[in-house]
């Protein structure tokens, strides 16, 4: 009887262990789309959103930004060629136009060009003189070069603000980081109107695709070990750029810096401490 009792009682468990799972499991709604490894929800027993700057003009990020093969020179061209979907914020849902991103990427014309007492001197290109810029043999048409001067260069786009998951996968006993977002921005010492000026989010996901399509430009720069570069994918999944914590999700969407508003130094001390108390607490996890 006791031995029965007991398979009663086993069964009894196992059933409403299945159906919390099954509960949880419709709660969460299945996977992350957005996710290159997606868990599903019901495995998370801890999870959080957070936000990281990288300054690839920084000495560890210079792997990130090599001369023409910068991290940011990649993913413009691939919008421009239309290999690559932009989108207005970093939540990834509405794609943003080919034309605004193009115009995300110019600077308003402050006037400037040659005065009439410049031309009249012989400057510009409808002056006679060859010598300044115009006149030609005759008969011989002018090449034509296309160059927008209004557009900022790819390289200066050198700020990258990473959107991740941080959660605790009860299934496998570890904490995961789990890329969701890329957004490039300007920096404000590059933008004449002293802001850093946000181009465009790019979807993780369709990043590593499009870095694994493009093995030999799309590379971590080793200048270690030349024979050991890495794609960028590669290298983003093992964490090897350095970046420092501007944000974890909050009711009110404040910053570190808007929370720590004393000095710029303490927000970055705040960032530091709470970049090591999430350390600690999956340290923490092992004692319970």
């Amino acid at each position: 009887m006791k031995k029965f009792c007991y398979v009663i009682g086993l069964f009894v468990c196992f059933a409403l262990l299945n159906v919390e799972l099954g509960m949880a499991q419709e709660k969460a709604g299945g996977y992350n789309k957005d996710s290159v490894y997606p868990v599903n929800e019901a495995y998370k027993m801890f999870k959080k959103t957070v936000w990281r700057r990288i300054d690839l003009e920084e000495k560890q990020n210079a792997p990130f930004f090599s001369r023409n093969g910068e991290l940011s020179t990649i993913l413009i061209n691939a919008v421009k060629a239309g290999l690559l979907f932009p989108y207005t914020n970093d939540s990834v849902n509405t794609r943003m136009s080919k034309e605004t991103f193009l115009e995300n990427m110019k600077f308003e014309d402050e006037g400037g060009g040659l005065t009439q007492e410049e031309i009249d001197m012989g400057f510009g290109a409808d002056a006679e003189d060859d010598f300044f810029g115009g006149g030609g043999d005759e008969g011989e048409e002018p090449e034509e070069e296309i160059i927008d001067t209004n557009e900022f260069a790819t390289r200066d786009f050198s700020i990258a603000e990473l959107k991740e998951e941080v959660y605790f996968d009860r299934m496998r006993s570890r904490i995961f980081y789990d890329i969701q977002s890329i957004t490039l921005f300007l920096p404000a010492d590059k933008n004449p109107a002293l802001f850093e000026k946000p181009l465009a989010s790019f979807k993780y996901k369709d990043l590593v695709a499009l870095w694994r399509s493009m093995p030999d430009e799309a590379i971590w720069y080793n200048a270690q070990n030349m024979a050991e570069h890495r794609n960028m994918a590669d290298a983003f999944n093992l964490r090897l750029f350095g970046s420092n914590l501007t944000k974890i999700a909050n009711p009110r969407d404040d910053r570190i810096v808007d929370i720590y508003t004393k000095s710029r130094r303490d927000a970055i001390l705040a960032s530091k401490q709470l970049e090591y108390d999430m350390v600690e607490f999956e340290n923490e996890l092992w004692e319970f």
